[in-house]
């Protein structure tokens, strides 16, 4: 605790301090955002990275996020006005329980209604019986009953793990051998650990993948915006999966009436679900989307900004995002509207050479600050003894530009990619390919 502590000033009238908690792409995007927001005063994050701590009234704390005892004290001596959880993690592990506990604003899902994000299972569950649309699946504890599910179903077929994976806990089989051999990856060999110990088997829904965002305080929905994320470490969407090597935003392939069919059958239908299972949800709501000939099915549900997602959605935001996060937390949604810039925002992760697999820490990134066609937001970055930036993650850098169509955002982010000096790192380089191919048809 030693360092973090400081003596309690009280935020200007009409303003509030803001404990944003994460250190990833998505937290740097979103400290960004807050910063702007004429309601906040101070903005702590926890722990931080080098390219937060760069922000104008910015300030990292080497706060232990995962002891939320601790997590609370601090707040209640500094008298943190609102405390925004960025990862999953510690949404799943009931930190906004803690904090809601102990009398301190939060915006986030209770640990129950997280389960939106840390179970598969139960997310499938929801939308049987509430009829929202997705692919038939079944789950499994037992290795045998879910590979005699997989052979009478065939492949394509899809086994996820049931818990939290980082994003990697899921296999798109091509054949009915893949998919076995995933099943006792997940089940028998516990490659995921405690994530695994339960898996669901589903049906590979063809299409275009998109994602979309909104705002729930309950059964109040408002809506965000699209984006495509790039899961995939090669170009054409080729090899294995990662947390996202780049994304977009909007998305083309969410149109109007794709749009209104998410958040009337998807995204409003899980909202009140959540109310009448007595679990209802707080926070971002994050449907992973498979669209085929104009309607969206879910793949997943998150329950947080997704990451890189989020950077192109702050980029285009222009409303106060303080503000609606501080509605949202006191159930007070109902009527907003967000103001978003027409532009496409598209980000292009650089990422450790050897990602998603083994890869280096340490080596130094020069040249960040000639960048001036993006912003650059830290994703995997640390500072040496020479106050140099160091990648120390798989996803290093999320280089985001903005422009009037998703080819000329292409071009200024790679053309800020180029200037930034780091041989050890690598990127995709047709982020956005899709919307593209749009434009050219």
């Amino acid at each position: 605790m030693s360092g973090i502590r400081r003596s309690v000033v009280a935020a200007a009238p009409g303003k509030v301090d803001v404990l944003l908690v994460g250190g990833g792409g998505r937290e740097h995007a979103l400290a960004w955002k807050l910063a702007q927001s004429p309601l906040c005063d101070t903005l702590f994050c926890a722990p931080g990275n080098p390219g937060i701590s760069r922000e104008q009234n910015v300030t990292s704390l080497a706060l232990n996020v995962e002891n939320q005892e601790e997590v609370v004290r601090w707040c209640k001596d500094n008298e943190i006005g609102l405390v925004l959880v960025g990862p999953e993690a510690p949404l799943v592990s009931g930190l906004i329980d803690a904090l809601k506990a102990g009398g301190i604003r939060a915006f986030g899902p209770s640990a129950a209604a997280a389960q939106l994000e840390g179970s598969k299972k139960f997310v499938k569950d929801l939308c049987r019986d509430y009829d929202i649309p997705t692919g038939s699946y079944e789950a499994f504890t037992d290795p045998e009953a879910a590979k005699e599910y997989i052979r009478s179903r065939g492949a394509p077929i899809v086994v996820k793990a049931d818990g939290l994976a980082a994003g990697k806990g899921v296999v798109v089989a091509h054949s009915v051998e893949e998919a076995l051999a995933a099943v006792d990856d997940m089940l028998i060999n516990r490659v995921f650990g405690d994530a695994g110990t339960k898996i669901v088997v589903e049906e590979f829904l063809d299409g275009e993948e998109a994602s979309y965002f909104a705002l729930i305080d309950g059964e109040t929905c408002v809506a965000l915006a699209s984006a495509q994320d790039h899961k995939a470490v090669g170009e054409g969407d080729t090899g294995p999966n990662t947390g996202g090597m780049g994304a977009y935003s909007p998305a083309p392939v969410v149109t109007p009436s794709v749009e209104s069919q998410v958040m009337e059958e998807i995204v409003q239908r899980t909202a009140s679900a959540m109310v009448k299972k007595g679990v209802p949800f707080t926070g971002v709501l994050f449907a992973g989307l498979m669209i085929k000939d104009g309607r969206a099915r879910l793949l997943e549900h998150n329950v947080r900004f997704g990451d890189p997602e989020c950077q192109c959605l702050m980029m285009r935001l222009q409303s106060d995002l303080l503000e609606v996060l501080l509605a949202a937390a006191d159930g007070q949604l109902s009527g907003t509207q967000l103001q978003w810039s027409p532009d496409t925002a598209l980000t292009v992760v650089l990422a450790a050479r050897g990602y998603p697999g083994s890869y280096t820490k340490g080596t130094v990134i020069r040249n960040l600050d000639a960048v001036t066609t993006a912003k650059v937001f830290h994703a995997g970055t640390s500072s040496n003894d020479a106050g140099e930036v160091t990648a120390t993650g798989g996803r290093v850098l999320g280089v985001t530009a903005v422009a009037a169509d998703v080819e000329q955002a292409q071009r200024k982010a790679y053309q800020a990619v180029d200037i930034i000096d780091w041989p050890e790192g690598f990127c995709r380089r047709d982020i956005g390919w899709r919307a593209v191919a749009r434009i050219h048809q």
